[in-house]
C-alpha cells in the first residue's frame, strides 16, 4: 500500500481506533498536527507521521502538556 502522506480525519481515526470527534478535538487543541488545505469544505488533512508519533509516545500530548512531566 502506497501512502500519500496525508490522512483524512476518518482514516486517522481508523488507524488509531478512536472516534472522528476525538481526532477533531485533538486537532483543535493542537495535540496533533493537521491542516485544512482547501478550507473548511475539504476538511482536515493529517500527516501520517502523526500516527507513528502517537503510537510511539502513547499520547497526542502537546509540548506544553509534557513540560515538567519528567520532573520528579
Amino acid at each position: 500500500m502506497i501512502s500519500s502522506g496525508l490522512l483524512t480525519v476518518s482514516e486517522f481515526a481508523g488507524r488509531l481506533r478512536v472516534s472522528e470527534n476525538t481526532v477533531r478535538n485533538w486537532l483543535r487543541a493542537g495535540k496533533i498536527k493537521g491542516s485544512r488545505p482547501g478550507g473548511t469544505k475539504v476538511g482536515w488533512r493529517i500527516p501520517d507521521s502523526e500516527v507513528e508519533r502517537i503510537l510511539q509516545t502513547g499520547t497526542p500530548a502537546t509540548a506544553a502538556d509534557s513540560v515538567g512531566a519528567s520532573d520528579g
